[in-house]
């Protein structure tokens, strides 16, 4: 198939701003029968990631403020940070859930002025693992709107719910949700994901396309032809797959049980957990240095989310006997944590 597709001469030649248009109404027809989004239209970008750059340069000034909830996803903190926006305001979420503080967004989008013009959140959560319910999600929705903020949501990992969680969208005009091929279909190295957004949102399409004319004109036309492609397959086949992260994850949290229950969270979605560090070791990113160096085993420090003192542990992209390999090394490592520190 990408042969043929490759030998197309189309395929070499630029395409439309927003994407393939075949591509572009089977993704309508997914956002409907799936997400149960009915008013939005779409723009095809090179994965997720631009996406979200797209939106930021799209909807933000750099005298603008904007929200995220620790622990966030340390990419869209980044865009700000590379866009020029300093004032990043960083809410708490619930301690016991990792939910984000919906009152908190309230209290700040009411006392901030001028008011935040965009709240940033991921859902299923990368980093940390969790499923934010429907309600939680119309409310955060709800309060962005009557304060006249921009909501952007993050669904890369619709289809990673586990356990009878379940994944929701919302949709307004104040709405833009932001969706991958990367991790549903494993294209990570072909870089294509999408924009849903709300045509009577005044002007914002004719922005985005400034903007996508001047940051990638289109995503890869042979990248769009496979996603088309991979779509045929639908969610169930994407779910079948996901079923066999189902041993990995399990694999870790008895990892993780040294560090006690109420230290690791996550695990209801995406492809990780989070986890508490013990109260003597501080430093998270001294001890993911030294798991690295002394046990074999890579985890992301949680001061680079906004979360000093803790590590998110990923269960994707392993086989279960590697798996098997990584939880005994990170089980080994926390009891000698534990017992007697950062030994050399």
């Amino acid at each position: 198939m990408v042969n043929q597709i490759a030998r197309e001469p189309s395929t070499s030649r630029y395409g439309t701003h927003e994407g393939l248009p075949e591509l572009k109404e089977a993704l309508l027809k997914k956002l409907y029968e799936e997400n149960k989004l009915c008013k939005s239209f779409v723009m095809v970008t090179s994965g997720s990631n631009q996406g979200f750059l797209n939106l930021v340069l799209t909807l933000c000034d750099v005298t603008d403020s904007v929200i995220l909830f620790a622990p966030y996803f340390f990419n869209a903190y980044m865009s700000f940070q590379m866009t020029g926006i300093n004032h990043i305001l960083v809410g708490p979420s619930n301690p016991m859930t990792l939910l984000p503080d919906a009152d908190w967004l309230e209290k700040t989008l009411s006392e901030t002025k001028p008011v935040p013009k965009l709240v940033s959140i991921v859902n299923p959560g990368n980093p940390s693992g969790i499923c934010i319910p429907e309600s939680l999600l119309k409310k955060i929705s709800d309060i962005c709107r009557k304060a006249g903020s921009w909501l952007v949501v993050d669904n890369a990992y619709e289809y990673f719910v586990y356990d009878g969680f379940k994944h929701s969208c919302v949709e307004g005009n104040h709405v833009v949700n932001l969706f991958s091929f990367s991790k549903a279909y494993g294209m990570m190295g072909w870089r294509v994901g999408y924009i849903a957004y709300s045509l009577e949102a005044e002007g914002l399409q004719t922005q985005l396309l400034k903007v996508q004319d001047n940051v990638a004109i289109c995503a890869s036309m042979i990248s769009q032809q496979v996603a088309l492609y991979c779509l045929k397959a639908g969610r169930e086949w994407v779910r079948s797959q996901v079923k066999s992260l189902v041993k990995n994850k399990d694999l870790l949290l008895d990892a993780l049980s040294p560090l006690g229950e109420d230290a690791v969270k996550g695990g209801e979605g995406a492809i990780y957990l989070w986890a508490k560090l013990p109260d003597k070791c501080p430093n998270d990113f001294e001890v993911v240095c030294w798991f690295a160096q002394r046990h074999g085993v890579l985890l992301l420090p949680g001061s680079a989310c906004g979360a000093p003192g803790c590590v998110r542990i990923t269960y994707g992209m392993l086989r279960v006997p590697e798996c098997e390999v990584a939880a005994k090394r990170l089980r080994r490592g926390l009891e000698e944590l534990i017992r007697d520190g950062m030994v050399e």
